[in-house]
């Protein structure tokens, strides 16, 4: 219900830390200025710009902005450390393999730690505003419920979990209907509810009773947009749908859908496809190129056979497609049918080494070219898995409305490699359903770039 203020404080909180951060960087070249060859300037400028980027990409690939962690401090707090701790892994990169002038150490431990006092300022900055939108009453918003049901009472609950402060002054109900105590005053029977808010001083009003139910809802409306007084109503489709769905219109009519699926819009589709092929072409010019000659050679002198993998597997719409890997396995009749373990007999030293490091998903970005891959999305199963988990997980099926993916966001969420359990696979189903309900270009670039991360610190459910 707040979402414009949450967005303006995420907004907010990315500028105040990038401010910060170039603060510092000022303060300190304006203090060691003296220390400062003019043949030296260049290169601080470009640490400069790329203590910018170190941060921009690690607090975007944690998301420490997200809506459920800036109403929390200690939330907050610990994943802006992480995104910290991977900012100053970055920055030692590159001082260590770019360094093309003598940086001042002393200059480099000042920005660094002045950033790090500068970020947990900007924390406790973070408490006192959230104390400060708690404590003041002339935002506050003054809710009163139409209705004492089920419904009424879910509301209710949801309402006290919002983040920024909100009152309940009580419900709207015919006391004959109401038959137990309520956790909130009963204040009045349907009769002048907006005369009665108002003396409250309410700012919504919510009817959990539909004008179809109660034909003076209508009246209501009318009159609560006389009084300033927002008006919502909280439509009963249990009798229809037992779960959340998303509404849409066409024209002047509503449409119900099961789930929101941002890539259903063309225009989304070819900004995903344009991203696959641009940034896939740039990994088989610049990597592939030359990484598939040497690879090809390591895995033929291990284990004489083909150097690629190829295998049968469900893609979109639950078309079958030819996923290339490199092999990372002995030859073996189970292949198609059994998944690597922990200590599998039939990984091959050099496929250990792929498997850890996700080399062997490398030629991937052919089928993604050949557009039978994304580089984001779920991750393609064998068909065996596909014909048994759909008889086990009722929305399995619902991962092939996208296209598989190289990655995806149950595998950074640490759902990747061996699936134990129908749990296990019940459970990444339900991250890529998220992804499916949530996509956007930024969502698939931050799971390209916690990755990448991934794979720099190493995997534990890779083997």
């Amino acid at each position: 219900m707040n979402q414009r203020l949450t967005t303006l404080l995420r907004i907010s909180f990315v500028l105040l830390d990038l401010l910060v951060l170039n603060v510092v960087f000022v303060i300190c070249q304006y203090i060691f200025e003296a220390h400062i060859s003019a043949t030296d300037r260049l290169q601080y400028t470009y640490l400069w710009f790329f203590c910018n980027v170190a941060w921009i990409i690690p607090s975007w690939a944690l998301n420490i902005y997200n809506d459920k962690y800036i109403y929390s401090f200690e939330k907050f707090s610990r994943h802006t450390m992480h995104a910290f701790v991977y900012f100053l892994g970055i920055v030692m990169l590159y001082l260590v393999f770019y360094k093309q002038a003598d940086l001042s150490r002393l200059f480099i431990i000042s920005v660094l730690s002045s950033f790090a006092i500068s970020l947990l300022m900007n924390r406790f900055m973070h408490l006192a505003l959230h104390h400060f939108f708690q404590n003041k009453d002339h935002i506050v918003r003054k809710i009163m419920i139409i209705g004492y049901n089920e419904r009424a009472k879910k509301l209710a609950a949801y309402l006290e979990q919002e983040p920024m402060k909100t009152e309940i002054v009580g419900f709207f109900e015919e006391t004959g209907k109401v038959h137990e105590l309520s956790h909130y005053p009963i204040i009045s029977g349907l009769d002048n509810v907006i005369e009665i808010s108002k003396q409250y001083k309410v700012t919504e009003i919510f009817s959990t009773i539909s004008p179809e139910q109660q034909s003076g809802i209508y009246a209501m409306i009318n009159e609560a947009d006389q009084a300033c007084i927002r008006f919502r109503i909280i439509p009963d489709l249990n009798q229809f749908i037992r779960k959340p769905v998303h509404i849409d219109y066409l024209n002047d009519m509503p449409v119900l859908s099961l789930r929101k699926e941002p890539l259903d819009d063309v225009g989304s589709r070819i900004k995903k496809r344009f991203y696959d092929i641009v940034v896939s072409s740039l990994v088989l010019v610049l990597i592939l190129s030359w990484l598939i000659p040497i690879i090809s050679l390591l895995i033929w002198l291990e284990s004489r056979g083909p150097v690629f993998f190829i295998q049968q597997r469900s893609g979109k719409n639950g078309e079958t497609f030819n996923c290339i890997k490199f092999r990372s396995m002995k030859v073996n009749r189970d292949a198609n049918e059994k998944q690597a373990t922990k200590n599998d007999s039939r990984i091959t030293k050099m496929g250990k080494f792929m498997r850890k490091t996700n080399i062997d998903e490398l030629p991937q970005f052919f089928n993604v070219l050949m557009s039978d891959m994304s580089i984001v999305g779920p991750r393609p199963h064998m068909l065996k898995h596909t014909d048994d988990y759909s008889k086990l997980i009722k929305q399995y099926m619902i991962r092939h409305f996208l296209k598989p993916g190289i990655t995806g966001w149950a595998q950074i969420n640490g759902y990747r490699g061996e699936t134990k359990t129908v749990k296990d696979m019940n459970d990444r189903v339900q991250y890529d359903l998220w992804y499916l309900e949530n996509w956007s270009l930024w969502l698939d670039t931050r799971i390209v770039a916690m990755t990448a991360f991934n794979m720099a610190k190493g995997e534990k459910n890779a083997f």
